[in-house]
């Protein structure tokens, strides 16, 4: 982080989201090059039953990760701090399901058959993201599938949402594979700065049932 900048609080950022979300949700790309991980995601949700649940962390508007997971017959429940965002989600996700809730010590008291945090934990400070470990433990069935966005290496950064800058940070990818293995998951896949995701650092990991 250049020394010259000032910290963005994680109250800042739920503040910033609530002031941008609707230019935010408007831009945002419609292309889906997130599809070849929303199926692998899929694929490994839990087989028994024929509709599966997802908690989607930080869903914003739905549009468009939970609304395929939707037509694809999950029953989603989306959390976010923005309810104008939550608004959106309402009209993109029909049927679904929205907690206007801080994902930082969340507790649902109900599991869930998948867990999708894309774009959402990396933008709280290391300490809070190891303590989101238990957050995706508490939530996750036996067996669950968990998928998440991250930095590529361990560090602080800015970017830019909607014209304004926005906190990102990571971990190390050794620390995510202790934290995960520690929460009771195992990891499948991990893909840094994936390419074909639009240079996305993908995790996708699965909870011990």
């Amino acid at each position: 982080m250049p020394r010259d900048s000032v910290a963005m609080t994680p109250e800042d950022i739920i503040e910033l989201y609530r002031r941008v979300g609707p230019e935010w949700a408007r831009t945002r790309s419609r292309r889906l090059f997130e599809k070849g991980w929303l199926d692998r995601f899929r694929a490994h949700l839990p087989t028994s039953g024929t509709h599966h649940s997802v908690l989607d962390l930080g869903c914003g508007s739905g549009r468009p990760l939970a609304a395929y997971l939707a037509e694809r017959g999950a029953h989603v429940t989306g959390v976010d701090t923005a309810p104008e965002l939550l608004e959106q989600f309402r009209e993109h996700v029909p049927g679904g399901r929205t907690v206007e809730a801080d994902m930082r010590g969340l507790d649902l008291r109900e599991r869930f058959d998948g867990i999708l945090a894309w774009d959402s934990v990396f933008h709280l400070d290391p300490d809070t993201q190891r303590a989101m470990f238990l957050v995706f433990a508490t939530h996750a069935a036996p067996r669950a599938a968990l998928m998440f966005t991250s930095g590529h290496r361990a560090g602080e950064a800015w970017g830019e949402v909607a014209g304004e800058k926005v906190y990102h940070a990571s971990l190390d990818p050794g620390e995510y594979r202790t934290l995960l293995d520690g929460a009771g998951f195992d990891t499948l896949a991990y893909v840094p700065e994936d390419p074909d995701c639009g240079g996305h650092t993908v995790w996708l990991a699965r909870r011990r049932g």
